[in-house]
This record gives C-alpha cells, sequence and structure tokens, in this order.
C-alpha cells in the first residue's frame, strides 16, 4: 500500500506549511512594529515602585506563533531594584496590537535610561529566527529618599567658649521706615534730599532690618559603601535648612563639579533635588582638595556644612582656614549605624576640630531624625 513514490509526497506536503510560514517568517519586517513605552511616573523618590507599559502596534496581522520582547535598559537599575521582568515571551498570533507590562520595586536613586526595545521571532521548528531593535528613548528620574528633621542654625563652638556667627543683618533698601540725622559713612543715596531742601538739614533715611541666615551644603563624592546615606543625608538637611527659613546652597566636586548658588524657595529645592539625584561617586582626589578652590570662593557669612564619612587632619585644616574668620563651620560624619565602635585617630581628629572651632557630629545611617537634637537654638 505505502509505495515510495507515495511516502516522499505525503513527507513533501506535510512539511510544504512549515516551509511556507518559515519563508513568510523570513519575508516579514520586523520594522512594521511600532513601540510607545509609558511609565506610571517619571519622577519618583529612592525605593519606589514603577510600572512600565509597552504597547506594541503593526500594520500587517501575519501570523507569529511567538514574539520575545525584551525592554534594553541601563545597568544602574539593577543595583537594588527587584524587577518582575524586562523580558517576555508572548504570543501574538495574528493580533495587531500587544499590550505588556512590567514592574520596579525598590528603585535605585539616579537617572535611568530605556534606550530600545527588542523583538525577536521564528518559526515552529526553530529553522529561522530573526530579530531587530527599535529606538524608544526614554528615562525616569529617581530622587533620594530623606528623613525629616529639625534644623537648629549652628553655632562657632570653641574650647574657650562659644561665639554666634549664624545670623547676619541685611538692610532692605526697597523700604525707608523713618528718618534720623545723617552720620558719615551713611551712603549718599541713603539721605533724604527732600527734608534737606526744607530744612537745610541732612538727614539719612532709616531701613528696616532684617536677619538672614545663609547656609552651603558641601557633598563628598569619595567612593564609599555609604555613599547614598551621604545622598539620603544631604537631601534631608537641604529639606530642613529651607523649610527653616534659611537660604541654601550646594557645592560637589568629582568628575564634574555641581554648584547651586545660596537662594531659597520651592523651586531652589528642585534644583538641589534634581543635582542630588544625579551625583555619582566619582571623585579621585582627597576631599580637602576637591573643596578647596570651592571654599576659597565662599562669602564669610555663609555657614558650611560639610557631610563626608571619613574624617581627616587636612580637612579640618582646610575647614579651619574658613572658620578662623569668626563663620561657623559643621561636618557631619556618617557612619554605619551597625559600628559604632570608637577609633582613637577619629577621636584626635574631633579634639582638634573642637579646638579650632569646627563642630563635628556622628550620624549614623537610618537614624538622621534627631541629628541636631543637641545643637542649641541661636
Amino acid at each position: 500500500m505505502f509505495q515510495g513514490g507515495f511516502v516522499s509526497w505525503f513527507l513533501f506536503y506535510s512539511f510544504l506549511p512549515f516551509s511556507l510560514y518559515s519563508f513568510l517568517v523570513m519575508l516579514y519586517p520586523l520594522r512594521d512594529f511600532e513601540v510607545t513605552r509609558s511609565i506610571q511616573s517619571k519622577e519618583l523618590k529612592a525605593g519606589s515602585h514603577a510600572a512600565v507599559t509597552i504597547q506594541l502596534t503593526r500594520k500587517f496581522p501575519i501570523p507569529l506563533f511567538y514574539l520575545v520582547v525584551e525592554d534594553q535598559v541601563s545597568t544602574g537599575i539593577f543595583s537594588t531594584a527587584e524587577i518582575t521582568q524586562v523580558k517576555k515571551l508572548i504570543y501574538p498570533g495574528f493580533k495587531r496590537s500587544i499590550q505588556l507590562q512590567y514592574e520596579f520595586e525598590n528603585l535605585p536613586r539616579g537617572e535611568h535610561h530605556f534606550t530600545s526595545t527588542e523583538l525577536k521571532t521564528g518559526d515552529f521548528l526553530g529553522i529561522f529566527q530573526k530579530s531587530r531593535r527599535i529606538d524608544a528613548s526614554d528615562s525616569i528620574l529617581v530622587y533620594p529618599s530623606y528623613t525629616q528633621m529639625t534644623y537648629q542654625p549652628i553655632h562657632v563652638q570653641y574650647d574657650q567658649g562659644v561665639a554666634s556667627t549664624d545670623v547676619k543683618i541685611q538692610r532692605d533698601t526697597t523700604m525707608a521706615t523713618g528718618l534720623r540725622e545723617y552720620q558719615p559713612g551713611d551712603r549718599v543715596s541713603w539721605i533724604h534730599w527732600k527734608s534737606f531742601a526744607r530744612t537745610n538739614d541732612l538727614m539719612t533715611k532709616e531701613f528696616e532690618e532684617r536677619k538672614s541666615h545663609d547656609v552651603c551644603f558641601i557633598l563628598d563624592r569619595t567612593p564609599t559603601a555609604l555613599f547614598e546615606d551621604l545622598v539620603s543625608f544631604t537631601a534631608s538637611l537641604s529639606r530642613a535648612v529651607l523649610k527653616k527659613g534659611a537660604q541654601a546652597g550646594y557645592i560637589s566636586t568629582g568628575s564634574g563639579i555641581q554648584r547651586i548658588p545660596v537662594k531659597n524657595g520651592d523651586h531652589h529645592q528642585r534644583q538641589i533635588d534634581y543635582q542630588l539625584a544625579k551625583v555619582q561617586a566619582d571623585s579621585d582626589q582627597p576631599f580637602d582638595e576637591a573643596i578647596k578652590k570651592e571654599i576659597s570662593r565662599m562669602s564669610q557669612s555663609v555657614v558650611l556644612l560639610v557631610v563626608t564619612s571619613v574624617l581627616t587632619r587636612e580637612l579640618i585644616q582646610q575647614l579651619h582656614d574658613y572658620a578662623r574668620n569668626n563663620s561657623a563651620v559643621a561636618v557631619f560624619l556618617i557612619k554605619d549605624a551597625n559600628n559604632k565602635s570608637k577609633n582613637s585617630d577619629e577621636q584626635q581628629v574631633k579634639a582638634l576640630a573642637s579646638s579650632k572651632g569646627i563642630m563635628v557630629r556622628d550620624c549614623f545611617a537610618g537614624h538622621f531624625a534627631n541629628v541636631f537634637s543637641e545643637v542649641k537654638q541661636a
């Protein structure tokens, strides 16, 4: 019954549909797919959750047995994030539109980029496979986490006593509040010329005096396992200072310089947060050398709040050159909460700092809320 010719033709016709399908898949251009990526929120806080939705659409409903979809994401996001799956296998069949979703948990701080989406498909038997990478650029910005704290203005503290330098007096020259007799040294612009014309006596306008408190944060970008804690503390500190009504600036030096002038307001807070979201531990020189040039440019009325994880004599000497002009300087030493052992060398450097009027405060990771509990108000 089964002759050789029949078997040959039977096998030929049985295999023909698979061959035609493989040929069809080979001819089908994956560029027919359009990729649209939507992200639930593009500005997030470290440790938060993000959902990503990928929408695939195509014009020609060629039946596809399977399709592998892989989103190309910057590697930095994998440092701490838990991801459901950026690579998924789907069975599109004749569908023109396909939607799939994956999620990130515990997002790390930083700017994370989505560059493209890679599509892979093939035939039933795996004889033929093809792939294509479709550009679909996007990004998310993850801000550092922060802790609510109450800021107390810093004083210069010497072994011999305390000198308050946290407040400076400014005159609001936009509105005069009264007149007084002219005194040598008064500016010409302060003279009230109308009263001089009437009485022939020089009178000077009096202005409202207001107190201001200017602060500058200096972040150490030396590579350390505690760097994320340094960034988190700086973010917490900036919020506390600006909430107090003070003006704040920010400086950090590494492969590039991040510099924000002393200002206040919500927009200014967002500027600081943006820089802290992108900052990296990329300094290749000692911290005291990295900040030397920047400190020399600082106004002597600005309080320096230095955030670091390593305390050295060279750093204290560098800060003393600034503090000797009766300016307030405080060093916040970030430490691992699981390692509270005393270090004799560190204690000696702390004593040196105290003798030079520089406050050093230990700040343990995860316990930032009460860091100012022992700092006396101005």
